[in-house]
């Protein structure tokens, strides 16, 4: 399991593009650092070789994780995507499922194939079906992880797709089945506060540390302001919780 879950607080997980937004992000308070290309689509890959040059820069300092890219399920495709993507050195390899067909013999594939050299989480698409039977299966296959995003980037936020109550079946699942459990999606400073309060093990951002939009750099101040949003979500919920005892 990536060091720091589950402490807490949610982790907050930082897309880049390359070794200088992946720096910006590690000095804002990122607690991981993840490879992913907007540009190429909601999980789109990174070249290997910047894959490496963002590993390099982060020197051991925090996880690195990376997107294999928008994929079919096909068991072939996804485990050499994955054990390629993995053999760059990053600490955590995620894989995206986006509900064209059973993805169960490709989590199985996968499993087998990479989960000795890299740690495996699945991003399920939120707007997508998702279906939340197949947690039990990514545990059996090795996967230490799963999360939730959006496919589509133009409609909206995570929490535009889901409900509260979704979401904290998600997150229930998730656990049950020993599997640490984040949320993504075109994900606000806003949205920070309420779904802290649902104890996911991290939160993914990318288009809120951009002025520009996801597919624009990162900012060294958008970075640091969700960093601070995170831990006082955290804080004011620990402090309810206090005065309610």
């Amino acid at each position: 399991m990536i060091e720091g879950l589950r402490r807490g607080r949610p982790a907050f997980l930082a897309s880049v593009t390359n070794a200088d937004e992946a720096e910006i992000a590690l000095e804002g308070g990122a607690d991981i650092i993840d490879c992913k290309d907007p540009v190429s689509g909601a999980l789109g890959a990174l070249p290997h070789s910047t894959v490496r040059d963002i590993v390099s820069r982060i020197g051991g300092r925090l996880p690195v994780s990376a997107t294999v890219g928008d994929l079919p399920s096909d068991p072939e495709v996804m485990s050499a995507a994955a054990i390629a993507m993995a053999k760059t050195g990053v600490d955590v390899v995620k894989i995206g499922f986006f509900g064209d067909e059973d993805p169960r013999e490709a989590i199985s594939a996968a499993g087998a194939a990479c989960s000795p050299l890299a740690q495996l989480v699945a991003v399920l698409m939120a707007d997508r079906a998702p279906d939340f039977d197949v947690l039990p299966v990514l545990r059996r296959a090795g996967f230490s992880g799963v999360m939730l995003d959006t496919a589509d980037k133009a409609a909206g936020s995570l929490t535009s797709v889901l409900s509260v109550r979704q979401l904290s079946q998600f997150l229930r699942v998730a656990r049950a089945n020993d599997l640490f459990a984040g949320l993504a999606g075109s994900l606000r400073e806003s949205d920070i506060a309420g779904l802290t309060s649902l104890e996911p093990d991290m939160l993914g951002f990318r288009g809120a540390l951009c002025p520009s939009g996801r597919k624009g750099a990162v900012e060294a101040d958008r970075v640091v302001q969700v960093r601070r949003a995170i831990d006082q979500a955290r804080l004011a919920k620990v402090s309810s919780e206090t005065s309610a005892a």
